[in-house]
């Protein structure tokens, strides 16, 4: 029985994190901020500590006694200036690992993006792929925590390990699942360019395993992995499997992405300009997500680690699917901004 402690535990990832933890015997607490509500963590039984990644002063109790940190916090899918997301993504993450080191924590996993090496590269990428983000907030801060991370790791002796996930989807996914199957309900059924781009998706199991791997194997720290599945599904695909399973209309209008690229550039700067407290109609990052072709390797976790996907992508959508058509019951369509098409786990 380990001590684990999860920041960001109270998120998407987190609600399939926790469970797998407690399953297998290890005690768990999460680091919640003040205001969430955590009544369904309380109720298994969590240790629930109040504080915020970005004040490292809420993170020195919450560090005491524990074997393993799994670092899930994070911005994203928001509109919101760099100075936000660099205190979270960036600032938020030397938090967690300076205090896990001052704290005699004996592993660190943090979680990463694959969002770090940039996206339509052309060709498979590897860990060891220089890390050259698409310059939005979300993916710059997320490669500088990464690098940080890397940094602590080398000169500090930090026994941390970095996980690469692809994007991440599964039943409660507000973002990549949910408010995508929104925006085919509200009429936007737009495939960007023709839609025969991979995405790197990933199903959110699989990433929980990729995260409990990496926080036992001896030989993991000082390592960075992609966290994927080797079997991706088509942009085209991943829309039409969700139409599918939700008995939506699957979309049917193609627009070229350097158009839809040169307005999500007018959009964003009309809501600097303007300060509007609204989303963009449409970003580059949501572009990029959606339009480009992304494929990662996953060959280093399997070797290593032992990492292997156990849910292939359709199964996985018909999953999301299930949950969705039980959602949408409850919840009024909302129609997100293309940014917000990522994975979110709270801070």
């Amino acid at each position: 029985m380990k001590e684990i402690l999860v920041t960001g535990g109270n998120g998407f990832v987190g609600r399939h994190l926790v469970p797998a933890l407690q399953d297998r015997g290890d005690r768990v607490r999460v680091l919640a901020l003040p205001a969430e509500n955590t009544t369904w963590l309380e109720e298994r039984g969590v240790a629930v500590h109040r504080g915020d990644i970005r004040l490292a002063d809420t993170l020195q109790s919450p560090m005491r006694g524990v074997d393993g940190v799994l670092n899930l916090a994070g911005m994203m899918g928001v509109w919101r200036p760099m100075r936000d997301y660099y205190a979270v993504n960036v600032t938020g993450a030397e938090n967690v690992c300076r205090a896990a080191r001052a704290g005699g924590v004996g592993r660190v996993v943090h979680v990463s993006s694959w969002t770090v090496y940039g996206m339509g590269l052309g060709r498979l990428v590897r860990e060891d792929h220089p890390l050259r983000p698409l310059q939005e907030p979300y993916a710059i801060t997320k490669a500088s925590g990464d690098m940080a991370v890397q940094r602590m790791i080398a000169e500090d002796n930090l026994p941390a390990v970095i996980i690469r996930p692809g994007t991440i989807f599964g039943p409660g996914d507000q973002l990549n699942f949910g408010r995508t199957a929104d925006r085919l309900r509200s009429g936007r059924r737009v495939i960007v360019g023709s839609g025969n781009n991979a995405l790197p998706l990933v199903y959110v199991s699989d990433v929980v395993q990729g995260l409990l791997l990496a926080l036992d194997h001896g030989e993991a720290v000082g390592q960075a992995y992609n966290i994927s599945n080797d079997q991706p599904l088509t942009q085209r695909q991943f829309l039409e499997a969700i139409a599918r399973g939700t008995g939506l209309t699957p979309p049917q209008l193609h627009i070229p992405y350097p158009a839809l690229y040169a307005a999500a550039c007018v959009c964003e700067r009309l809501a600097t300009l303007t300060r509007s407290q609204r989303d963009p109609l449409v970003t580059r990052h949501g572009v990029a997500l959606f339009g480009t072709d992304n494929r990662h390797m996953i060959d280093k976790a399997g070797r290593e680690l032992g990492y292997a996907p156990q849910v292939d992508l359709p199964e996985g959508v018909s999953r999301a699917a299930a949950w969705y058509k039980q959602r949408e019951c409850l919840v009024p369509t909302r129609v997100p901004a293309a940014s917000q098409a990522v994975e979110q786990v709270k801070t």
